[in-house]
């Protein structure tokens, strides 16, 4: 069975950091393009950031540019976010997601697979 499971999800105050994993389990993704989106309530999901199989590419959206960081560890089938410098806007649902694919996309529809989320808070 193919899993993906974040972690590392929890409050912090704005201004604070936090780091996210998804570890990865059923099969590898070490070809995969690996990517983390985001949901608040009353909101649609919306991309996050990607990175493909080598971490020779990434994406960013820009709300997110200059303070995240993704980054994956093929031999551990693990992905990770870092955040920084988090603001109440940053408040969500953080999921991760695989795509079956060379090229990285921005849209939910594109990626194969999904964990199960994790939430992040962030106080003012």
């Amino acid at each position: 069975q193919v899993q993906l499971v974040e972690s590392g999800g929890g409050l912090v105050q704005a201004g604070g950091s936090l780091r996210l994993s998804c570890a990865a389990s059923g099969r590898t993704f070490s070809r995969s393009v690996m990517g983390w989106f985001r949901q608040a309530p009353g909101k649609e999901r919306e991309f996050v950031t990607a990175i493909t199989w080598n971490g020779g590419n990434t994406d960013y959206a820009d709300p997110v540019k200059g303070r995240f960081t993704i980054s994956r560890d093929n031999a551990k089938n693990t992905v990770y976010l870092q955040m920084n410098s988090l603001n109440p806007d940053d408040t969500a649902v953080y999921y991760c997601a695989a795509r079956d694919a060379v090229l990285i996309r921005t849209r939910p529809t594109d990626y194969d697979y999904w964990g199960q989320g994790t939430q992040v808070t962030v106080s003012s």
